[in-house]
C-alpha cells in the first residue's frame, strides 16, 4: 500500500476556527479569558458544537490571533500532504463581533500568504454565512470576496431548516461576479436541503451533502448537474449525524455515480487529519488506493484553483497511484 501522507491532495472543506491547535487555543484563551473546556468524545449534535465552537471564536480577537492560526493552518496542511486548500472562514460575523469589518479576513489572508511562502502551500479563502443571519451581513461576504481576490467563494452554513430565499440576490450577484457558491446542505437536513442548495442556491458545490442518497431525483440532479459533494466522514460521526465511521455512506455516493471529495471539517474537534481521513477510508472502509486517488484528483478537479494548479495535481496524483 502506497503512504498517504505522499498522497498529493486539495483540501475543500474545512473550517479555520476548528483547525486551531491546542496549544494555541490555550495560550489565547488564557491570553483573553475565555474557557474552552476539551471536549469529550462527541459532540452528540449541532448545538453542542455550535456553543464550543463560540467559545473558541471568542479566543480570536486581535489581528495577531488570526494571522497566526492562519499561518499554522498552512504547516500543519502541507505536512499531511496538502498541496491547495480552500480554508473556509465566517470572515463578517467576526468583523461585526470586533467592530472592524476588514480586519479579521485581512490578517487572515496576511497568515494564509506568509505560510504559503513558507510551506509551498497554495490555500484560498471560502467565506461563509450562517443561514439565520441578516442577508445584509451576507452582503457584506460578497463585498469582502470581490475586494480580496483569493476569496474563491462565499456560501451559507447552519441551521439548514432556515430557507435560502432571502439570500437570492446575493447568490446572484455572486454568480454575475464570478465568485463561486458552496453552501453546507444535506449534513443535518434531508435531500430536499441539497436540492435547494443547487437550484436555490446556485451552488457549484454542496458542503456534506451525503443525505441526498433519501432522494434518487436529489442524486440524479446532483449527478446530470456534475456537482461535487465535500464529504467529511468523521465530522458526521463527532457531531452524531453518523453512527460510525465503518458505517459511513461515502461508498454508497460512489456507488451513486456522485462525484465526492474527502474533508475533515473540523479536524482539531476530530483529532483526525486529511492524511487520516484517507487512511479511515482504507481501513474503515476497505476502499483501495486506485479509489483513493480518484477521490484525491475528484478534489482537485471540484476545486476554484487556477487551471495550471489543477493539471499539476492531476498529474502528480496519477503518478502517485502508478507508484512513481
Amino acid at each position: 500500500m502506497r503512504d498517504l501522507a505522499t498522497l498529493p491532495k486539495a483540501h475543500l472543506h474545512v473550517h479555520l476556527e476548528s483547525t486551531v491547535r491546542p496549544g494555541t487555543l490555550a495560550e489565547l484563551a488564557d491570553r483573553h479569558g475565555v474557557d474552552v473546556p476539551v471536549p469529550e468524545g462527541t459532540f452528540g449534535g449541532f448545538a453542542r458544537f455550535a456553543e464550543h465552537n463560540g467559545r473558541v471564536r471568542d479566543c480570536l480577537r486581535r489581528a495577531e490571533d488570526f494571522h497566526r492560526i492562519a499561518y499554522e493552518f498552512c504547516a500543519e496542511e502541507a505536512a499531511q500532504g496538502t498541496r491547495y486548500a480552500e480554508v473556509t472562514f465566517t470572515a463578517a460575523a467576526h468583523g461585526e463581533r470586533l467592530s472592524d469589518p476588514d480586519m479579521p479576513l485581512e490578517a487572515v489572508l496576511s497568515g494564509l500568504a506568509a505560510g504559503q511562502a513558507a510551506h509551498g502551500i497554495d490555500c484560498r479563502v471560502i467565506v461563509d454565512h450562517p443561514r439565520k443571519r441578516p442577508v445584509g451581513r451576507f452582503e457584506e461576504s460578497l463585498r469582502l470576496a470581490l475586494a480580496h481576490p483569493r476569496v474563491v467563494a462565499i456560501g451559507v452554513a447552519g441551521a439548514e431548516d432556515h430557507p435560502l430565499t432571502p439570500f437570492v440576490s446575493v447568490f446572484r450577484a455572486a454568480r454575475e461576479a464570478g465568485v463561486g457558491l458552496v453552501h453546507h446542505a444535506g449534513e443535518c437536513c434531508g435531500a430536499a436541503s441539497v436540492a435547494e442548495a443547487v437550484t436555490v442556491g446556485l451552488a457549484d458545490r454542496i458542503g456534506h451533502g451525503f443525505r441526498a442518497l433519501e432522494d434518487p431525483e436529489v442524486v440524479a440532479l446532483l449527478r446530470d448537474r456534475a456537482i461535487p459533494l465535500e464529504v467529511c466522514p468523521s465530522s458526521n460521526v463527532a457531531l452524531g449525524l453518523v453512527g460510525s465511521f465503518s458505517s459511513h455512506p461515502l461508498p454508497h455516493l460512489l456507488d451513486a455515480g456522485l462525484t465526492v471529495t474527502v474533508n475533515t471539517d473540523i479536524p482539531s474537534t476530530t483529532g483526525t487529519t486529511l492524511t487520516g481521513e484517507y487512511r479511515l477510508l482504507r481501513e474503515q472502509l476497505g476502499l483501495d488506493d486506485d479509489t483513493l486517488a480518484v477521490l484525491a484528483a475528484n478534489a482537485a478537479d471540484a476545486s476554484f484553483a487556477p487551471a495550471a494548479t489543477k493539471a499539476a495535481l492531476r498529474q502528480d496524483i496519477a503518478a502517485w497511484r502508478a507508484g512513481s
